[in-house]
């Protein structure tokens, strides 16, 4: 009889009682490999299974998600980790910079606010969406307190919309560098659109409240995240000059 190398519990048959953990471990080789990789982009997790619920139904999706349904689903915060590195190759290939990408944000190139906006926009969208999400998510819980959600369920809901939101943005940052179309605006309606359903079909689908207040809950955060943007950049560029 063997121990667990992990808890030293006596193991009697393939895998540890105790912690799970199988009696030998698999050696790594070519087919452990591939494995790691499918595991990762959600090959076994059910990636595309993600992608689909969220583009027919995120809402419903995402509270399938949080009442039980969680094993055909990628991990939210796997998700956009996934979708902003699949972003950042696209961006980086097409040469996409932040003036390329007009946000209607007025700042000197080479200030920090532009520096800001370009780490967040352009270079590490889906990591930076988990700091804008609280901004959104502040409002969403303001205007839907009576849901009886918590933060951390609205935050789970933001990282789903985030990752399909980067996606979203995939596609733009591919057409633009074919094209060399300014589709931003386009983009921009599009992701404001996908938000504002997927937040109020999250909190009732047959209520058309629930959407006039995703939709403000949107513009609000955006506004306070980047009123913060800007007062941090002013001040940061006062203090070092």
């Amino acid at each position: 009889m063997n121990n667990c190398k992990n808890c030293s519990n006596p193991i009697t048959g393939n895998f540890c009682s105790n912690c799970g953990r199988p009696a030998e471990l698999r050696r790594i080789d070519k087919s452990y490999i591939f494995h790691e990789i499918g595991d990762f982009f959600g090959a076994n997790k059910g990636f595309l299974y993600t992608i689909k619920e969220l583009f027919a139904s995120p809402g419903k999706s995402v509270r399938d998600f949080l009442t039980g349904d969680r094993y055909r689903f990628v991990k939210p915060i796997t998700f956009v980790i996934i979708t902003s590195l699949i972003y950042a190759f696209f961006v980086n290939f097409f040469q996409i910079e932040f003036k390329d990408l007009a946000l209607q944000v007025e700042a000197p190139e080479g200030s920090t606010v532009s520096l800001i906006m370009d780490w967040m926009y352009v270079k590490y969208p889906g990591y930076s969406s988990i700091f804008t999400g609280l901004f959104m998510a502040f409002w969403i819980k303001l205007f839907f307190r009576k849901s009886g959600y918590n933060l951390f369920e609205i935050f789970i809901l933001l990282c789903f919309i985030s990752g399909i939101t980067t996606l979203m943005m995939i596609v733009v940052t591919i057409f633009q560098g074919l094209t060399q179309l300014n589709l931003v605006g386009i983009s921009g309606l599009l992701l404001t659109f996908y938000f504002a359903w997927a937040v109020g079909q999250f909190f009732g689908e047959k209520k058309i409240k629930n959407y006039v207040k995703a939709f403000f809950s949107y513009l609000l955060g955006a506004l306070l995240l980047g009123i913060s943007i800007g007062i941090i950049g002013t001040l940061i560029d006062a203090f070092i000059s």
